[in-house]
This record gives C-alpha cells, sequence and structure tokens, in this order.
C-alpha cells in the first residue's frame, strides 16, 4: 500500500513545483524582459538637464521663467563644474550671449542663492520652450537643449518671474 500511495503522491508534486516553478519564472520575468523605469534618467522637475557642454560644467534643471508677454525671462538652472580650474559656461539664448564663471568643484544655483540670468530679447510664450546653447571649456563646441518656458503663475517661481523695466511701468500709469 505504501508503494502505491508514493507512486500517486510523486506525480501531484512534480506537478505542483512545477507549476510553482511556471508562477515564479511568469511573474519575474517582465523584469528579465523589460527596462526597469528607475535606472532611465530624467529631470525630475519642470527643467531640462544637459549633461555635456563640451567641458567639465554640467547643467541641472534649467528652465526660464517669463513675463506674460514671453518677451523677456529668467534663466534658472545648477550649473555643477566637475572640472578642477574654474571654467566659463557660455549661453546663446534667442541670438542673446550670456556667460558666468563656475569655481572648480563648485555649483552655482541660479535663481536659487545666486540671481537667475535675464533675459532682455526672448520672444518666446510661456508654455513653449526655446532652443538654448551651453558650451564650457577651452574650444568646446555648443550643445543645444531645448529648455521650457514657464511663467510665474505656480507660488514657487513668482518670484523669479521677471520685473517689468521701469519705462514699462511708466507707459502703464500714463
Amino acid at each position: 500500500m505504501n508503494s502505491r500511495l508514493a507512486a500517486s503522491v510523486a506525480p501531484r508534486l512534480a506537478a505542483v513545483a512545477a507549476l510553482g516553478a511556471a508562477v515564479v519564472l511568469g511573474t519575474t520575468g517582465c523584469s528579465y524582459l523589460t527596462h526597469q523605469a528607475t535606472t532611465i534618467p530624467y529631470s525630475a522637475s519642470d527643467g531640462v538637464n544637459v549633461d555635456s557642454t563640451g567641458g567639465p560644467i554640467e547643467v541641472r534643471n534649467a528652465f526660464i521663467v517669463a513675463d506674460e508677454d514671453g518677451e523677456t525671462g529668467n534663466l534658472v538652472a545648477a550649473l555643477v563644474n566637475t572640472g578642477d580650474k574654474s571654467t566659463t559656461l557660455s549661453i546663446d539664448v534667442a541670438g542673446e550671449q550670456l556667460s558666468i564663471r563656475v569655481p572648480a568643484g563648485e555649483s552655482y544655483n541660479l535663481g536659487g542663492e545666486e540671481d537667475p540670468l535675464p533675459i532682455s530679447d526672448l520672444g518666446v510664450t510661456p508654455g513653449a520652450t526655446v532652443e538654448v546653447l551651453f558650451s564650457s571649456g577651452d574650444d568646446a563646441k555648443a550643445v543645444p537643449a531645448q529648455v521650457p518656458v514657464l511663467d510665474g503663475t505656480l507660488p514657487y517661481y513668482s518670484d523669479l518671474t521677471p520685473e517689468p523695466s521701469p519705462s514699462e511701468t511708466a507707459g502703464a500709469a500714463g
């Protein structure tokens, strides 16, 4: 009787083991075939990251806060110099040339600890993007990035909105 019982249990145990292996393989197989979303680099905020500017400076979370018309704006970004010497980052926004010197091994927070860079003739309305060229280092080729243009409707961007020029406020009052 024992041998008959063992003979009927053995196929059942094999079937249970095979079913268990199929469940384990089926539930973990997706992660084997599919890229994990946590391993994909992305910009975690409203701006864009520019890893390579041709030199040691990396641009993090770059965006522009513009006035209602999109005529003027402020460039906001974190600039990180990964090099061992002070380097200048050259920026071209809508034909306007800007530059900023970033000390070696340090970061420079435009719109945070430091004032944002003003852009006088932006000509891009909030909600759009504008191509910005970044370059750092000796003989670096400019790297383009599509930088979003935002407005000051969100409370944490309201103090980054460009101030109207004295001629604009005088014209509005008269």
